[in-house]
């Protein structure tokens, strides 16, 4: 069984007023008062400007869309994070924007290796977004991130 998320996450507030700018955009609630807009193929192609794989290293980043992010982050912290599983191993990257820069990341970790002690790229980057995890989870599960394994998912 696989899992697989290419997405934009950011306060709920955030993430609704720019989506009204983006018509195939389809935002989804996830906890703690955040946002998830998956990088679906309609988006994919409405936000790109052509340019191949940017600098930071993501499967997924539209080209030039990381400048989008770093503009949406003048409203809150913006993150874009990637995850792909299978079979369970896969491998995790995110970054997050605020105030118009990168202010964490980009973080990967690569199939096969442990994660490291501050967590999950994914896990680090929804803390930065003030996502708080309880005892026995963390900050992925907190949010609810494990409820679908697929991103087209969370809009259906």
């Amino acid at each position: 069984m696989g899992y697989d998320l290419h997405a934009v996450i950011a306060d709920g507030e955030v993430l609704r007023g720019v989506a009204r700018d983006l018509p195939v955009a389809r935002l989804a609630s996830i906890g703690q008062g955040l946002a998830l807009l998956p990088m679906t193929d309609a988006l994919f192609d409405s936000v790109t400007d052509g340019s191949g794989v940017g600098p930071l290293g993501f499967w997924r980043l539209p080209g030039g869309f990381e400048n989008r992010l770093a503009d949406w982050s003048a409203g809150g912290p913006v993150a874009y994070v990637e995850a792909e599983y299978f079979g369970g191993a896969g491998e995790q990257r995110a970054a997050v924007w605020d105030g118009g820069t990168v202010v964490l990341g980009p973080l990967h970790v690569e199939e096969g290796a442990p994660f490291p002690s501050a967590g999950s790229p994914i896990s680090q980057a929804l803390r930065r977004l003030g996502a708080v995890a309880g005892a026995g989870e963390d900050e992925f599960s907190a949010v609810g991130l494990d409820r679908h394994r697929h991103g087209e998912a969370w809009t259906a």
